[in-house]
């Protein structure tokens, strides 16, 4: 399906654990069908830093310490997909997580007479993912990401790109702060998995195989979202 034959706004939930490649394939979805990327966290601060009436709001109360709302959360969402760069569709990555959130989004997109395009689950392995993350390390000038299995410098402790020999790791991508995240991940988002496929939008794709192929099945059920 052409971008340019998408009249109704799309909405796609990617559900999935760190790792599990979100990023990845949302940016390769934006490309494919003109959709655009929509994480949580750059929301918040993008409207911290524009002063917005929600923006405010988050400011106030993340410099309190505390957690943001779903209200604000929400606030922050409606501003951005009303913005003209969001016309053709987005493509949602760390929200929601809970069922509450997810009603809160239903009401949101009915406002506009909106829903749930699909809600795709990237479906992993938890011993495949703690070895895929845990192994990751990048080059400390260039960052270009390496894996201990995977991709190693084909000069061992040089890198390719750049020809630096300093590398570094993120402290918290050790297998236990890993497998940790992970029994996080399930136990939190196990509920959505029971919601979006009792409103009949659930789709699951295995994301343990190579990148091309997760892209391939992943346009496939976007294209099928929109049609």
């Amino acid at each position: 399906m052409d971008a340019a034959t998408i009249t109704t706004p799309t909405v796609l939930i990617l559900l999935g654990p760190p790792g599990a490649g979100k990023g990845t394939q949302a940016r390769m979805l934006e490309e494919k069908f003109g959709l655009l990327q929509l994480s949580t966290g750059d929301l918040l601060r993008a409207a911290v830093a524009a002063g917005t009436e929600a923006g405010k709001a988050a400011k106030a109360v993340m410099e309190a310490g505390d957690l943001v709302s779903d209200e604000i959360v929400i606030a922050i969402l409606r501003d951005r997909m009303a913005e003209p760069d969001c016309a053709k569709g987005v493509i949602l990555d760390g929200f929601p997580r809970t069922t509450v959130q997810a009603e809160a989004l239903d009401e949101l997109l009915a406002e506009n007479n909106q829903k749930i395009s699909a809600a795709i689950s990237l479906e992993v392995e938890d011993a495949e993912m703690v070895i895929r993350i845990s192994g990751r390390y990048t080059c400390a000038m260039c960052g270009e990401g390496y894996h201990d299995r995977f991709k190693t410098p084909a000069v061992e402790g040089k890198c390719d790109n750049c020809g630096s020999t300093e590398f570094k790791r993120r402290a918290d991508d050790n297998a236990e702060t890993v497998a940790s995240r992970l029994t996080a991940y399930h136990a939190q988002t196990a509920p959505l998995i029971t919601y979006y496929d009792g409103h009949g939008v659930l789709k699951r794709t295995n994301a343990m195989g190579k990148i091309e192929d997760i892209a391939r099945d992943l346009e496939e059920i976007a294209g099928n979202a929109m049609s």
